[in-house]
């Protein structure tokens, strides 16, 4: 219970781990929505009195786990090693809220069992998805004293809902205040591109195993995902339009950083050679997580390594692990 925050990165809360530079840390059995009551088949009553019971964020936040080392001006890689779901998930969403605010009267909930190897989930007329999870919130404190909602994305990471984040994937997370003091919270199963509904396949992890190095002055001012395949680019704002803008920049300003080529070079690039995608829509129009601002719009821009020479490839991971 003291290291859960429901729905908050809390500054005031002790840390729940102190770690190296390169540690591993072990999240057992992370918690449901709304202080852990939420359940397989729950009714539609119960989550409204829930909701009502728990306003603001329903997300429980797990942490903070601090960083020996970590200051201002440095970068932390957290590193997704391990994720076994728990044995069931769900999808809902209420009235009013999502890209379609207004084309359903009535709310909408299913849960779902999975299988033994929390590989797939059978959905309505036959149809097998198999699950992909990740973890939806992964941030650091921001600047401040304040305690901050954990639906809000920014620099600090947070509600990123990118599914891009899988096991084997990083994100890199610019440090705020010393220690650095991640949060990690609101496991996926399964998320498309778009979060149309405003929510995907939610679960809870029966494990989750996440590494942390720390990379010392690393000019790094927003988040940056990492896979095997791809950097990933992610911006945030009021609108798509504004958003595609924000993750545009930003991947231009950090790639020409980082590789050397020039900013006219990398528009060019992200042009010929990125794909944009909407990470999250996440509409609500009549707020049911009151007493917080409005999520914003996401747009990530995946730029794919393999059309890159050995050496440059080897410089960018250099730029962003300078220690290595």
């Amino acid at each position: 219970m003291a290291t859960v925050r429901p729905g908050v990165l809390d500054p005031g809360a002790a840390s729940a781990a102190k770690i190296e530079s390169g540690d591993e840390v072990l999240y057992p059995d992370t918690w449901t929505n709304w202080q852990n009551q939420l359940r397989y088949g729950s009714s539609p009553a119960d989550r409204a009195r829930l909701r009502q019971e728990y306003p603001g964020c329903p997300f429980q936040i797990v942490g903070p786990v601090e960083v020996t080392g970590a200051e201002p001006g440095d970068v932390v890689e957290c590193r997704l090693t391990e994720l076994r779901l728990s044995d069931w998930g769900g999808n809902a969403f209420p009235t009013r809220a999502g890209a379609l605010p207004y084309d359903f009267d009535e709310p909408y909930f299913r849960d779902f069992r999975f299988d033994r190897t929390r590989t797939r989930a059978d959905y309505v007329h036959g149809i097998s998805l198999p699950l992909d999870p990740f973890a939806g919130i992964i941030a650091v404190e921001p600047p401040g004293d304040e305690q901050t909602s954990a639906l809000i994305g920014g620099d600090h990471g947070g509600n990123l809902a990118l599914p891009e984040l899988t096991v084997g994937s990083s994100l890199f997370l610019p440090v705020a205040k010393p220690g650095a003091r991640v949060w990690i919270g609101d496991i996926h199963a399964l998320q498309g591109d778009g979060l149309v509904d405003q929510t995907g396949l939610k679960s809870t992890a029966e494990r989750l195993r996440m590494r942390y190095d720390l990379h010392k002055n690393v000019g790094l001012a927003r988040p940056l995902a990492e896979t095997d395949t791809h950097w990933v680019g992610i911006g945030l704002a009021d609108s798509l339009e504004a958003a595609l803008v924000d993750c545009l920049r930003g991947l231009i300003s950090w790639f020409s950083a980082a590789s050397g080529v020039t900013r006219a070079e990398a528009h060019a690039l992200c042009s010929m050679a990125a794909s944009f995608r909407i990470t999250q829509y996440a509409d609500q129009s009549e707020v049911h997580h009151v007493d917080v601002p409005l999520p914003p719009k996401g747009v990530h821009g995946l730029l794919r390594k393999d059309i890159f020479p050995a050496g440059l490839r080897t410089r960018v991971d250099r730029w962003l692990r300078p220690a290595a």
